[in-house]
Formats: C-alpha cells, structure tokens, sequence
C-alpha cells in the first residue's frame, strides 16, 4: 500500500492535528468540552470580528473611513449570539459587556432605516 502524498495528505494530517490537539485539551483541561456552545460562542465572537472585515474592505475602496449598514448586522448579530453566549455560561462580565451594545446597534439600524424611509416619502407641500 502507497502513501497518500500531496494536498490530500496535508489535509489529513492538519484535521489530525486539529483532532488530537482538542482531544488533548480535553484531557489536561477538563472543564474544555467542545460541545455546541462553545461552537455557537465562537460563532458569535467570528460574527463580531467580521464587522471590522467589513468596515475596513469599505474604507479602502473609498479611500476614507466609511461605516457601511453591513457594519451595524455584524455587530447586532455577533452581540447577541455572544450575549446568549454569555448568558448560558452565566459569566456576568461577558453579559455586562455585550448587552449595552446591542441597544446601540438597534438604535443605529433604526436610524438608518428611517432616513432610507423618509427619502423615498413624497415632500409635502404646505
């Protein structure tokens, strides 16, 4: 039997990497279990992070520091997959810091929403 080499190879062995690294964390560190809370935290946080990807791609087409709409979903669906996060973890440091954030996200969407609203109404006239 020949040995796989090549990207195929590569691929098997960074996933055995992968799976013998999260084995061994769970054997020296009890307490870390991959499970689906972890994952979805970790969804929440890759959510977060992608608002400042998306805040600097704009800013570089245009040449100046833009804060595309796209910005304020990222940072309300992160903020709150992180806070329910937080919630299920009952860590009230992680709480008291993503809850006040997602008022202000909501509160910037409403504002754009509104002046999207309001250009498209028809003047009256008096």
């Amino acid at each position: 039997m020949e040995l796989k080499k090549g990207p195929e190879m590569d691929c098997l062995s960074f996933l055995s990497f992968v799976t013998d690294f999260f084995q061994n964390l769970s054997v020296r560190y009890p307490k870390f279990q991959l499970d689906f809370w972890l994952l979805f935290g970790f969804f929440g946080q890759a959510m977060f992070t992608m608002r400042f990807v998306v805040q600097w791609i704009a800013s570089e087409k245009r040449q100046e520091s833009v804060i595309p709409v796209a910005f304020w979903y990222f940072s309300l669906a992160g903020g709150l997959v992180v806070l329910f996060y937080a919630i299920h973890r009952m860590d009230p440091v992680f709480i008291l810091a993503y809850l006040p954030g997602n008022f202000i996200y909501l509160r910037n969407l409403y504002f754009i929403y509104k002046k999207r609203t309001n250009s498209k109404a028809p003047l009256s006239h008096p």
